[in-house]
């Protein structure tokens, strides 16, 4: 008989992060038969739903479909949320060891990579991440400002975040005014003089990132032409040994998509999208008033590495591009939360199928865990951290059997509530998410949108009248 898990005395888990780790972290804790659970998801945003509504394009409203299962999920009356709560600020990894049995961090990758090249803190040089947030009216980012006077604009990157980038740069008003974009993205992109965009990828056309839904996108845009070098999308002989080899039709169709697109003449749209293969970023090229001017590029040619992988290697040709503008999307990474184990090398926390590492030692920390982008990197889509997460809860109930978990000197619902309330007197439940997402509907229907979004943290607890309810 476990020590916890009973109905008398539940096993009780703050989950920080209420993204899709941390809901499909919560679904497979409370499907459980064999131990009973109370959830707590806590989160330093008013609003649930991580990435899906802060990170998915405005104009892919299918995939944040997703969020009627989270909300299936958060209707169990064993999970309560808490929004508006900051791990580091308003609550410490202490704070929790003392309300629950065990902790699980899945705070996603919250920031880009960079490109270590010189000219990379010039103005109007960004990371993707700002943009995107931007655009999707999270509050840390609305006030960024975006100078998108700028005509000709370089995205570095071929995964699917940096095609959302370039499409959205690319799409008309009347298209994103169908959308949930934020009203004043939506503002700031029909005053937009952007005409040209370029997508840069390092390496071949077989090795981009991103999927074959989302290039066959660009090239059904209404308003750009999409335009690719015949020789950049020619496949290279180790390139096509290597496909020949792994047998990939997916790779195969997205190397004949862009084929084609080499061999569409422009139709004369309004904007131009260039996709680019084969070519590095060497430098960002001040303007001579701090502002990027162009991007330096070096061509590659690709070679195979003893592992079998194709590599990137510069040919010692270079161009430039004149650009005024440039978004960098090669890759995300995660941020350290205080007093959590962090590998700064990956940008993850420190962990071994999802149990948090002690970093002298190497061994389990008791009753921590970890699951989603901040525990194996930024790889995969939405769905792929559900078998993620199940295998943290896994690692979690054989802990919890084997009585390995914290011993908490208050382990109660209405104790983890007063803490809430009494660091966070807004902390936000999910019923007042509810009304905030019903008002945002509600408002967005008006103009024939999904929905009008709140884009401040005080503007949100206004629409609540001044504060949040309880649970």
């Amino acid at each position: 008989m476990p020590e916890v898990g009973t109905p008398a005395r539940p096993l009780r888990v703050a989950i920080v992060g209420a993204g899709p780790a941390g809901y499909y972290a919560a679904e497979a804790l409370l499907r459980r038969d064999d131990v009973v659970v109370e959830v707590d998801v806590l989160d330093r945003l008013p609003t649930p739903y991580g990435l899906v509504r802060a990170g998915v394009a405005p104009d892919h409203q299918k995939i944040k479909a997703v969020t009627a299962a989270f909300d299936r999920v958060a209707a169990h009356p064993r999970f309560r949320f808490f929004g508006c709560i900051d791990l580091g600020d308003d609550v410490t990894v202490d704070d929790l060891r003392r309300h629950y049995h065990q902790i699980v961090y899945t705070t996603g990758a919250q920031t880009d990579r960079r490109m270590g090249i010189p000219g990379e803190d010039l103005a109007r040089s960004h990371p993707a991440t700002e943009f995107v947030g931007w655009y999707n009216g999270h509050p840390g980012y609305r006030d960024h400002v975006f100078d998108l006077s700028q005509e000709r604009v370089a995205v570095v990157g071929v995964g699917n975040v940096a095609v959302d980038v370039a499409r959205i740069l690319c799409r008309t008003p009347a298209e994103l005014e169908t959308t949930d974009i934020a009203e004043h993205a939506l503002e700031a992109l029909r005053a937009s003089r952007v005409r040209e965009v370029f997508l840069l990828g390092r390496r071949g056309p077989a090795q981009a990132a991103f999927t074959n839904p989302e290039v066959k996108e660009l090239g059904e845009m209404p308003g750009a032409d999409v335009i690719v070098r015949p020789d950049e999308v020619a496949l290279d002989a180790v390139s096509a040994e290597a496909l020949e080899r792994a047998g990939d039709r997916g790779t195969r169709k997205k190397v004949e998509i862009l084929q084609a697109y080499a061999g569409r003449p422009p139709q004369g749209r309004p904007r131009r999208l260039v996709l680019r293969f084969l070519v590095s970023p060497v430098a960002l090229v001040d303007d001579g008033a701090g502002g990027v001017g162009g991007i330096r590029l070096v061509r590659n040619r690709l070679v195979a590495t003893p592992t079998g992988s194709l590599q990137a290697q510069p040919t010692g040709e270079v161009e430039t591009l004149p650009v005024g503008l440039v978004f960098r999307s090669v890759g995300y990474r995660g941020v350290a939360l205080p007093g959590v184990p962090f590998e700064e090398r990956w940008g993850v926390i420190l962990n071994e199928k999802g149990r948090v590492l002690e970093p002298a030692t190497k061994t389990p920390r008791v009753g921590e865990y970890t699951a989603g982008w901040i525990k194996r990197g930024p790889s995969g889509v939405i769905g792929t951290n559900k078998p993620d997460a199940v295998e943290t809860v896994a690692a979690m109930v054989e802990d919890a059997a084997a009585g390995r978990t914290l011993r908490p000197s208050a382990p109660t619902a209405a104790a983890a509530e007063r803490l809430m309330w009494e660091r966070v007197p807004h902390c936000v439940a999910y019923e007042d998410w509810r009304r905030l997402d019903a008002l945002e509907v509600e408002r967005g229907r008006a103009l024939g949108r999904p929905r009008l979004k709140f884009t401040r943290v005080k503007e949100m607890l206004d629409a609540l009248g001044g504060g949040a309810g309880g649970e």
